[in-house]
């Protein structure tokens, strides 16, 4: 499946599931931003609580059949849902601009900036 592809199955899914029934404003944009902010912490967390990074599981059955995952790739997979919603609701395509990205960060040097992460 492509990006796009997913991008839209997500982007659909959202809109069915009441959100953006504005369509897409500038104006929201930031705060959309700051919801996949919200997902990297999530993510933090559980790496500061000590949750292995592999692992995830599910928590009662309240949501769901088998209950919501949570864990760090739980989260992880939550922001790449936000990110692909955000693409999907402003009509950005997010297969080519990766693939940019990804051919000019194969002409960077190695470690490019000196920094240490």
């Amino acid at each position: 499946m492509s990006l796009n592809t997913l991008r839209d199955a997500i982007h659909d899914n959202a809109v069915a599931k009441g959100w953006h029934p504005e369509g897409p404003q500038l104006d929201r944009f930031p705060t959309l931003l700051c919801l996949v902010h919200a997902e990297v912490s999530e993510a933090l967390e559980d790496y500061r609580e000590g949750h292995p990074i592999q692992t995830y599981w599910r928590t009662p059955k309240t949501l769901g059949a088998e209950g919501k995952p949570e864990g760090i790739p739980s989260e992880l997979a939550d922001i790449i849902i936000r990110v692909l919603d955000i693409c999907g609701l402003y009509g950005i395509d997010i297969e080519s601009a990766v693939r940019a990205k990804m051919a000019f960060n194969a002409t960077r040097p190695h470690r490019h900036g000196g920094k240490v992460c």
